[in-house]
């Protein structure tokens, strides 16, 4: 099957831009542009895209900098 940290997809929550950016405290241009440029997997829906809520936490994981 898949990776072992594969969620069902009836498991998943998925955010909208929006919600990402409110969540992350950036401008919605930056989720967009983190989406583009392959650093965020989302999903289209139309013209609208879908980001997997725990992408988030694994960007924001992988991106912390530790301040010394």
């Amino acid at each position: 099957m898949g990776a072992s940290n594969e969620r069902p997809l009836g498991e998943v929550r998925f955010l909208t831009v929006a919600e990402v950016a409110t969540a992350m405290r950036v401008s919605k241009m930056t989720v967009y542009r983190l989406v583009h440029n392959g650093e965020l997997p989302a999903v289209q829906v139309g013209r609208s895209f879908r980001i997997p809520e725990q992408a988030v936490h694994t960007y924001l994981q992988e991106s912390f900098v530790e301040a010394g």
